[in-house]
């Protein structure tokens, strides 16, 4: 009996980053297949399903019955201070 194993591969930086732009600009839910689509790059489905967890984990995304949404909102107070360079 041959003991078979599955390595997962864990998207890199850039592609979740790709992912986060895309959803974004899109400024509405958009199923996963229409997101794929929207893609600049191509990625695996099982990539894709890796970084949607993830986002929505952190509370980036959420994903209901219309697709997935972009609701997360930055600081704009810390984006003041990353342009002024005050550390943190």
């Amino acid at each position: 009996m041959k003991n078979i194993q599955v390595q997962m591969h864990s998207p890199t930086l850039n592609t979740v980053l790709m992912v986060e732009k895309t959803l974004k600009e899109a400024g509405e839910p958009l199923k996963i297949a229409a997101l794929k689509r929207k893609l600049p790059k191509q990625i695996m489905h099982t990539t894709l399903l890796q970084i949607l967890d993830y986002l929505q984990l952190s509370g980036k995304i959420l994903i209901g019955t219309k697709g997935v949404l972009w609701i997360f909102t930055e600081r704009k107070e810390l984006d003041a201070m990353i342009k002024r360079g005050i550390e943190v």
